[in-house]
């Protein structure tokens, strides 16, 4: 399964959710999605970076997420 990190440049909190996931799950799927390349993203997403989706289903964990939120959020069954 393939995990979206919506982000954009110069974002510390993206940064700190990057870094989050490579410590809690190494070798995840991971893609970064810099919202700033699509005016959707940004209206969707503006305010409410960094945002960790699961590619199929649309299942979103929003910032601040800690590990174990994280994990929970990796182990849940998509739906």
């Amino acid at each position: 399964m393939r995990y979206l990190l919506y982000t954009r440049p110069d974002c510390h909190l993206c940064d700190e959710a990057a870094d989050l996931v490579a410590a809690v799950a190494p070798g995840l799927a991971l893609q970064t999605v810099d919202i700033e390349d699509s005016i959707d993203l940004l209206d969707r997403y503006g305010t409410r970076i960094p945002v960790l989706a699961r590619e199929a289903g649309g299942e979103e964990l929003g910032w601040p997420f800690d590990a174990a939120r994280l994990s929970g959020f990796l182990a849940s069954t998509p739906g």
